[in-house]
Formats: structure tokens, sequence, C-alpha cells
């Protein structure tokens, strides 16, 4: 008994540290194992779960990536929450007053603090953000002048890589405004021109049966949500009346069908002889 009471007041020190640092990784291991567990949990359950015909499978799929995204941000707030622990309680064992280090961090922090204030605003307006449930993981956004598809939200950045396959890191303060194309639904909007000769309603029909024709195609026709809408003439150019029209789409594939839509239209109209105009077009008149 002597002998461990003399081991233990050398070695004290050293087991309690080791003691913490070991607790500490089995707090985050068993932490992330929680979060985890019960985020797959909202997935399975999202997916499994059978309720009204309006709880769509585009519903389903937006709960799924904000549970991801929650637990990212859960994952990193219980890192550094039990590191920041960790640390402390080291150094009080080492016989350094935490209190007082405390403080006279606190003073630095007051001097650095009109240093910092973009660093705290990203924070805030990634938690804001997060709570609001504005952006998630794959989604496809506008941000400033920057647009792609969600990787990361944390709060201090959001994470985004475009069409070219570039990622752009945009911290949180950077964010004034959120243009979000991945909500239920969204429109592929498409302009077209065509001679001022053309009969309008036969442009119109024209347009119709190039969408209806789409729709019957089993690549496209799960991501369409309506009829095209023909909202007629939008602008009468100096060569050609510009006709706009929108389709009522899935959430993320207006592109796809908006490039599929032209597509069809261009086939239809050298089908029924209508004529889209250029700029040589005017020249040649």
């Amino acid at each position: 008994m002597e002998q461990f009471l003399t081991f233990w007041d050398q070695w004290h020190t050293p087991i309690r540290i080791v003691l913490i640092l070991l607790g500490t990784v089995i707090v985050r291991w068993i932490a992330l194992i929680l979060v985890k567990r019960v985020i797959r949990g909202i997935e399975d359950g999202t997916r499994n779960h059978k309720t009204a015909k309006s709880d769509s499978p585009i519903a389903k799929a937006r709960v799924v990536q904000r549970a991801k995204t929650m637990g990212s941000v859960l994952g990193n707030l219980i890192t550094w929450t039990l590191l920041l622990f960790a640390v402390g309680s080291v150094l009080s064992e080492l016989g350094i007053a935490v209190g007082a280090l405390i403080a006279s961090a606190g003073i630095v922090g007051a001097a650095i603090g009109f240093g910092a204030q973009s660093l705290v605003k990203d924070y805030f307006t990634g938690f804001v953000m997060l709570i609001e449930n504005q952006i998630r993981q794959g989604d496809i956004v506008e941000v400033g002048s920057k647009s792609g598809t969600v990787e990361e939200v944390t709060l201090r950045y959001v994470r985004l890589r475009d069409y070219e396959g570039a990622v752009h890191y945009i911290p949180n303060s950077y964010i004034n405004l959120v243009t979000n194309k991945s909500r239920t639904f969204a429109y592929a909007v498409v302009d077209i021109g065509v001679s001022y000769k053309e009969n309008l309603n036969h442009v119109y029909s024209t347009i119709k049966f190039a969408s209806q024709k789409l729709r019957q195609d089993p690549q496209y026709s799960h991501m369409i949500l309506e009829d095209i809408e023909v909202a007629g003439v939008d602008q009468l150019g100096d060569f050609a009346v510009m006709i706009k029209s929108r389709m009522k789409v899935v959430a993320q594939d207006q592109n796809t069908v908006r490039r599929a839509l032209l597509g069809e239209i261009k086939i239809a109209f050298d089908a029924a002889g209508i004529e889209i105009p250029s700029p040589e077009y005017k020249n040649q008149r």
C-alpha cells in the first residue's frame, strides 16, 4: 500500500493527464457514433416512412440532406468542445491557473477582437443559415457571384463546386444573398425567336407538340412535373419575335430539361418549316 501511495505521489499528474486525454478520445468516439446513428435513423425513417401522397421523394431527399448537414456541424462542434475541455483540464493538472489564463486571454481577445469581427460574423451567419435551413449539402445555389453544388456547410464557410469543377470556399460573413435552386421544384425557362412572318398560333402549337414529345421520353419524363406554359410574345426584337415558355420540373433538373426542350423545339420547328432568324438573316433581307 505504501509503495502504491509513493508511486501515485510521483506519477499522479502524468496518469491524470493520460486519463483525461484517453477519456476525451473515448467520449468523442461515443458521441460521434451516437450522432451518426441518429442521422442514419433519420435517413432510414424518412426513406421508409409511408405517409400522404404529398410527402414526395423530393421532400424526403431534402430531409436527408439537412440531416447530413446538421450531422457534420454537430461533429465539428463536439470535437472542438471536447478539445477545449481537454486542454483546460491538462493545464489545470500542470498547475497552470486556468482562470487567470482565461482572464488574460479575455484581455488579449478584447485587443484583437476588432480584427476578428469577420470571423465572429462567419460563425454567427453560419449558425443562422443552418437553423433557418437555407443551405444544405447537395443543393444548387448562387451565392454572390458564384454558383454551383454545395459540397460542405460549416459554421465558418460554404464550399461550392461549379459546373467546370472549380471549388469555391465562401466565408459565411460574405453571404448576403442566397439563391437556392433545389427546393421542391423549378422552371425550365426557354426563350426562342421566330421570324416576323410566322403565324404565332402555329408556333405555339409546335412548341407544345415538342414539349409533349419530351414528356413521353423515358429519359426525361420523371423530371417533368407539368405541361409547358407558353407565355407568348415577350419581346419584339430587331430581327425576331421572342417567345417565352416555361416547364415545371424537379428542382436541380431545370438545366437538363431546358437543353433537351430546346433540342426538341429545334427539330419540331425544322419539320414544321418555322424559321429561327439570325443577324445574318436580317442582313440578307
